[in-house]
Formats: C-alpha cells, sequence, structure tokens
C-alpha cells in the first residue's frame, strides 16, 4: 500500500474502532472512496496530506476531502486512475518547504488521475500558503497532467527534481482526455524554481485534453507565471491572474486550446529575470516550427499592465528577480495565435511578433504566420506606451515597408505615453483599491469607450462566443463574474 498520511491512517483506525462515523469501508467491486473529514477534528490537527495518495494503481480510488482544512505536505500525487473530490469550501494549505530544492507544499494530478475540485461563488477552493506571513513561491501551486498531444512527446513535467514516487510524464495521443474540473478554485502564492527555466507556476497544465473543465479559477502572486498550457488541447473560461512575477498566461510545446474571458493584472513591484510578459507563445524551444502547433484560440481578453512609462520599463529590482517587464504579448518561435474582442493596456510594446529564426520568407517565424493569414489579430484594444504593433524581425522593420499592416482588421492601436486610460476608458485601471478597476466606464450618458462596446459578432473560431464588447466584461457591474471568490490584495 502507498503512504497516504498518518491523518487519514487516524481517520481509519477511528472507524474500526467506532470513534468516527464517517465511513471508511472499502467496497472492492466499485471505485473505492477514501472519505477525509476536517469537521470533527479540532483546528490545531488538521489533515496533512502527503506522499501518494490512494492504494494502488491498479484500484480506482476516490479521495474525498470535505469541508474543511487540509495541509499539503511536500509534492503530493493522486495517483494512475484515482480521483480526488474536494468539496466547495475547503482550504488546502502548502507547508513552505524548509530547503531551496525542492517545492513547498504541492498538488500533482498525474496522468490518468483525475480532480473534481468544484467550488462556488461564496464557497470557493483555495490553494494557499501555510505561513502566517505568505510570500509568493511559499507553495508548487496545482499540476495537471494528461494524455494529449504535445510537440515534445511524453516529457517530465517542469519544477520537480530528484525521482518522484509517482509519474510526472505528460503528454500523449488522446486530445478528448479528461483531467477532471476545476470550478471557482484561487491558487495563492504558488510557483518553485528549480532552476533556469526549470519552474512550477501557478497552475501547470501538462497535456491536458479537451475532456477537462477550467472555468473561473484565479491565480494570485504566482513566483513565476500565472498558468502555463505545455501542450494539449484544453479550454479554460473565467481565469484571473494577478501580479505574476513571471508571465500572465504562457503558451508552447503544440496548445491549440481555446480561452475566453480571462483578466490578467500586472505586479508593478516585480519582474522576472526572463523578462515578464503579459502573454509569452511559443511553439517549440528549438525554434523550428513541430507539429502540432501552438495556436491558442483567444477571445474577450482584458490584460492590465503599469500606471505609466517609467514602471513599464523599470530594470532595478531586487537581486532575487533582477528582471525587467516586456510587452503585452509576446509570440515567437513559430508559435500562432487567434485574438479577438481582447484589451491590451500599460506596456512599453503592445504585440510582438518575434522570430528567433532568421527571416526567409517561409512559415517559421510570427511575423511570417501573421503575414500569410494563420495568425489573426482582430478588432482588438492595444495600447503602448511606445508602439503598439511592433516586429523585431529586421526583414520587416517597424518603421520599413512590411508586406502586412501594423493593425488590421479594426485592431485599433494607442500610443499614450501618460494615461492609457484615457484611451482605453476603464474604471480605474491601475487602482486596485477601486471596486471593479479593471470594468469598463459607464455612466449617463455612457462614458465608456465606443470601441469598448465594438465586438466582434461574426467570423469567431469554433467553440468562442461572439459578444458585444471587448475586453473580459461587458461594464455592467452585476455581471462581474469576478465577485464573490476572487482577490486583488490582501
Amino acid at each position: 500500500m502507498k503512504p497516504f498520511n498518518q491523518y487519514v491512517a487516524m481517520i481509519c483506525m477511528a472507524c474500526l474502532t467506532g470513534v468516527f462515523t464517517t465511513s471508511c469501508q472499502k467496497e472492492k467491486a466499485t471505485q473505492q472512496d477514501t472519505p477525509v473529514s476536517a469537521t470533527s477534528i479540532p483546528p490545531a490537527k488538521m489533515g496533512v496530506l502527503s506522499g501518494v495518495l490512494g492504494t494502488g494503481r491498479t484500484v480506482r480510488d476516490t479521495i474525498r476531502l470535505t469541508a474543511g482544512t487540509y495541509q499539503l505536505q511536500g509534492v503530493v500525487y493522486v495517483d494512475t486512475l484515482d480521483v480526488i473530490r474536494i468539496d466547495p469550501g475547503t482550504v488546502l494549505k502548502g507547508i513552505p518547504s524548509a530547503t531551496a530544492s525542492e517545492p513547498g507544499g504541492t498538488l500533482v494530478i498525474t496522468r490518468g488521475a483525475k480532480i473534481e475540485a468544484i467550488g462556488t461563488q461564496v464557497k470557493p477552493i483555495i490553494f494557499t500558503s501555510d505561513s502566517p506571513t505568505p510570500k509568493v513561491g511559499d507553495i508548487g501551486g496545482l499540476v495537471i497532467l494528461g494524455k494529449a498531444f504535445t510537440n515534445r512527446s511524453e516529457k517530465k513535467i517542469e519544477g520537480i527534481g530528484g525521482v518522484p514516487p509517482a509519474s510526472i510524464l505528460y503528454g500523449g495521443t488522446n486530445d478528448f482526455d479528461n483531467s477532471g474540473i476545476l470550478k471557482y478554485v484561487r491558487i495563492e502564492y504558488a510557483g518553485f524554481i528549480l532552476s533556469a527555466d526549470n519552474e512550477l507556476n501557478g497552475l501547470s497544465l501538462g497535456g491536458v485534453g479537451s475532456g477537462t473543465t477550467i472555468d473561473y479559477v484565479e491565480v494570485y502572486k504566482p513566483l513565476d507565471d500565472g498558468i502555463e498550457f505545455f501542450g494539449g488541447t484544453v479550454n479554460a473560461n473565467h481565469l484571473v491572474v494577478v501580479n505574476p512575477a513571471d508571465d500572465g498566461l504562457d503558451f508552447d510545446e503544440g496548445y491549440h486550446g481555446r480561452i475566453q474571458f480571462a483578466l490578467v493584472v500586472e505586479d508593478s513591484t516585480q519582474a522576472n529575470i526572463s523578462t515578464s510578459h503579459g502573454i509569452e507563445s511559443d511553439d517549440h524551444v528549438q525554434g523550428a516550427p513541430v507539429a502540432p502547433i501552438t495556436h491558442p484560440f483567444i477571445a474577450n481578453l482584458t490584460i492590465i499592465g503599469l500606471p505609466n512609462r517609467t514602471l513599464a520599463t523599470k530594470t532595478n529590482f531586487p537581486p532575487s528577480f533582477a528582471g525587467k517587464y516586456g510587452v503585452a504579448a509576446q509570440w515567437r518561435r513559430s508559435s500562432e495565435f487567434s485574438v479577438y474582442n481582447s484589451v491590451f493596456l500599460g506596456f512599453e510594446n503592445g504585440f510582438l511578433l518575434d522570430n528567433t529564426l532568421p527571416g526567409s520568407g517561409t512559415a517559421t517565424g510570427a511575423q511570417e504566420k501573421y503575414r500569410d493569414g494563420i495568425s489573426i489579430i482582430k478588432n482588438n484594444l492595444v495600447h503602448a506606451y511606445n508602439i503598439p504593433f511592433h516586429s523585431i524581425n529586421p526583414l520587416y522593420p517597424y518603421t520599413g515597408t512590411k508586406p502586412y499592416p501594423d493593425a488590421p482588421d479594426n485592431n485599433v492601436g494607442y500610443s499614450n505615453a501618460v494615461n492609457p486610460n484615457a484611451d482605453i476608458r476603464l474604471v480605474n485601471p491601475f487602482n486596485r483599491g477601486v471596486v471593479g478597476f479593471f470594468l469598463p466606464r459607464t455612466g449617463v450618458p455612457p462614458i465608456a469607450s465606443p470601441a469598448l462596446t465594438g465586438g466582434l459578432l461574426v467570423g469567431l473560431p469554433s467553440g468562442l462566443i461572439a459578444t458585444t464588447y471587448r475586453g473580459a466584461f461587458d461594464g455592467n457591474p452585476v455581471n462581474n463574474w469576478t465577485t464573490g471568490w476572487t482577490i486583488f490584495n490582501y
């Protein structure tokens, strides 16, 4: 039998002696249910989850976390075939690591396992730090590994070293793979840097398939990226990323899913040494295109950067980060993209079509994909203190004559070194103390920018919803989908 944790063992012993009424009986003919309850024990004796949960790879267990508070000690694995079912209102507190070589409390859903974390608007499920003074990187966050296609075949997820007691491989041949459900889930103070370019994020998704549901998920103050999609096809809606140390959203290794209704709010106090972007997207680490090609389909995204150019170009951060801010969205290494009805503001430069290979006129870089109509930027608002739309390919410099336009298909680019909100009229985008600071302005008569209400209604790819507005919100406070389950300041 694999180790579960001492707390579960105590509960099962209590079941045998009749002290607890919660059933621990195993039914061999059906999926086994291993209930864990924190409601009948003192807060000082919270349940501690550690090691590999479940009774073995040949037995399908359901690990049930009833509403309460639990601790995650080290990297905790839900084994192949098993399901972890987490009740609304449950809090999982990761114990910070005592060494720099391993992450704090982390939950890993291994390939073939499932997570069913279904919170509610008033009772979200929270992953956070067990420290009384929490800080970024206290915990390793949530990792979900699936069987969908990537362009790097089978590989180990980043950020976990040594010899893990369970598989950390991801990727496969089933784009419709189902790793479970995340709904009304918040992940705080997560991330871990094992070595350069080898990190855990707030939410790390490796080869996760489209059968998985990700809806209403917030990542708050992650040490690395907010959410990184390592290949796979999972779709995600109603996402919030607040104060990522690195990128808000990161796509690579052939990810080709849909993202709609998402908000990224940058951190004005720190940036990553690898340069912090709103979005960073790559196809393959070697630069040349490898199928499947990374191609996120994005609609109704709002990314809020820095309130002024001085901050947006700041590089004098503490040595532990020693980073700098980048662009609203960097598309590089042959990545493709389709972006509609979205709003980007508060960066030195907006959309960057980056090419790590020499410009050859073939479909090898972001510029060529865009020029050839494979990638699409349509019906967006892009603010930049310097250049809203930018290419660094020397064959197509920003000031030169190019075979593609800078701002096609009703995109509106703004360059305003004083106040981006003068053109893109959000309530108060850089003031977290204002409720709904990220919403479009409203009033009588209406004072919202007409462009914010000019949503693209036709021509969206299958699976994306047409809206009458740009950005993640329609401006009506009643329809603010972040209400009740998110945080923007502690």
